[in-house]
């Protein structure tokens, strides 16, 4: 079993976070994003549009997952969270993860009304490498 520094040291390299939300049918809905702005303990922060599709679902659906991968020429490795995603307005964690040309996105700046964080909170995952996969508890890391 990896350590919680391995898998975050694993993750904080990667390029790209797929995060998936649950649709009003409670089909699961895949996304590509920006790596997460923040990590902190079991939380990791994206910044979003409050008006994107996946914020108005996890509105109405906390459940989520993010997963992450590194795809080398001869090995793979994967790493799924699954925990709950909130959607937060809140000027302190916008100015925190704000980040210079974000105003490409968000014309108005941190005040503007269509940017969001969005908050994982990681409760379980499972890590695959070297043709194994093992689930574990972000308790257990």
């Amino acid at each position: 079993m990896k350590t919680k520094e391995q898998i975050y040291g694993f993750i904080q390299k990667q390029k790209t976070a797929f995060i998936a939300s649950v649709d009003e049918e409670g089909f699961p809905n895949m996304k590509a994003m920006f790596m997460p702005r923040k990590i902190e303990e079991n939380c990791f922060y994206f910044s979003t549009n409050t008006s994107s599709m996946r914020s108005q679902q996890f509105m109405k659906n906390p459940k989520a997952s993010i997963y992450f991968y590194n795809k080398g020429r001869f090995r793979y490795e994967g790493i799924m969270l699954i925990g709950t995603m909130e959607v937060l307005q809140d000027e302190k964690i916008k100015k925190e993860i704000w980040q210079t040309g974000d105003t490409m996105y968000y014309p108005q700046g941190v005040s503007d009304p269509d940017y969001c964080v969005l908050k994982f909170t990681a409760v379980k995952g499972r890590h695959y490498s070297a043709l194994k996969t093992e689930s574990f508890t972000v308790e257990e890391l």
